[in-house]
């Protein structure tokens, strides 16, 4: 089975035109899609929320010779690759190796059951309704819905349990009540969305790669707030991606986590 095959039945399941219609609507930038092919025939593929030194070793450990990442393994132009540069090393270290790269980011960010949607489950959700809609049935990015009332501190060892970290700041009082949350895997949180979630009745904040100002504001505003890592706030939703979807491919696939970043 050739990449583009591969890749095609991941964009079925999870289309790029969700990306491309949130950049469209919100602004910002991606670069989902095949990113490295060698043109060779897939002997299987290895799934890491990141473009990691660890993921290529491990995919060619397993004699795999494609990595599906999230986040992109090229998120803005290349001028040069370098092995003394980070990306430059992973970039010759994959290309050296004939393994190909498909990445899929905001499109599994804002698909139907895709991150953004794990990040509100494992939080408790009851029901909710997208804060960045997209046209796009079912899509979106930012969640708010109800969750079960419960202590603020409770709450927040809940979540990190379920996300398997033990790395996150909390703001607010952990023994004042918690019954509405918006939460945004990854980043995403800004003036508006502080303002949305507010207006939408959401007494908690989640997410991950918070400015300072946003916290403060939303402080301010009278919302706690949960500051998760990048990666513990994503990774659990792409490994439910990966179990859903990795017998679908047509070749082996297995799961990386680099595991330092929980």
């Amino acid at each position: 089975m050739k990449l583009r095959e591969v890749y095609e039945r991941i964009d079925a399941l999870y289309p790029k035109k969700l990306s491309d219609d949130y950049v469209a609507q919100y602004g910002g930038r991606d670069n989902s899609g095949i990113l490295i092919d060698p043109g060779k025939e897939i002997s299987g593929a290895v799934f890491s929320l990141d473009f990691s030194m660890g993921a290529i070793g491990f995919a060619k450990e397993r004699g795999a010779n494609l990595l599906v990442t999230h986040h992109p393994a090229i998120f803005f132009p290349v001028s040069n690759m370098r092995a003394d540069d980070p990306l430059g090393a992973r970039l010759l270290a994959a290309a050296g190796k004939g393994i190909g790269v498909i990445s899929m980011h905001l499109n599994l960010d804002c698909a139907a059951g895709g991150i953004d949607e794990s990040l509100a489950l494992a939080a408790g959700a009851k029901g909710g309704a997208h804060i960045c809609e997209l046209l796009e049935q079912g899509a979106g990015y930012g969640r708010v819905y109800d969750v079960p009332e419960q202590a603020f501190g409770d709450f927040a060892e809940h979540l990190k349990g379920e996300l398997r970290t033990q790395r996150a700041f909390l703001y607010g009082d952990p023994a004042e009540p918690v019954r509405r949350a918006a939460s945004f895997c990854g980043a995403g949180v800004d003036g508006s969305t502080v303002r949305r979630a507010r207006e939408a009745g959401a007494d908690v904040l989640i997410s991950a790669d918070i400015k300072h100002n946003f916290i403060f504001d939303a402080c301010e505003a009278g919302l706690k707030v949960i500051q998760l890592t990048h990666y513990a706030s994503e990774n659990y939703g792409f490994k439910k991606i990966y179990q859903q979807i990795g017998e679908r491919l047509g070749v082996p696939c297995e799961f990386w986590e680099d595991a330092f970043l929980l």
